[in-house]
């Protein structure tokens, strides 16, 4: 689908563990990993917007 970025994966990791850096490298298969959380994520959420009768999706739907 290509909703993930590896690039923008290692970023993250370093921004959100802060100064002391110990994980240093994302390995590929949390790419693959997030893909399908974030796919199962939007699924939930189309079913729900589906069950209220909306055909826009809203962040109050994941």
């Amino acid at each position: 689908m290509g909703l993930i970025v590896k690039s923008n994966i290692k970023k993250i990791v370093r921004e959100l563990q802060g100064k002391n850096e110990e994980i240093t490298s994302v390995a590929e298969e949390v790419g693959r990993a997030l893909e399908r959380k974030v796919e199962e994520i939007l699924r939930d959420a189309i079913k729900r917007a589906r069950e209220n009768h909306r055909r826009t999706l809203h962040a109050r739907d994941l």
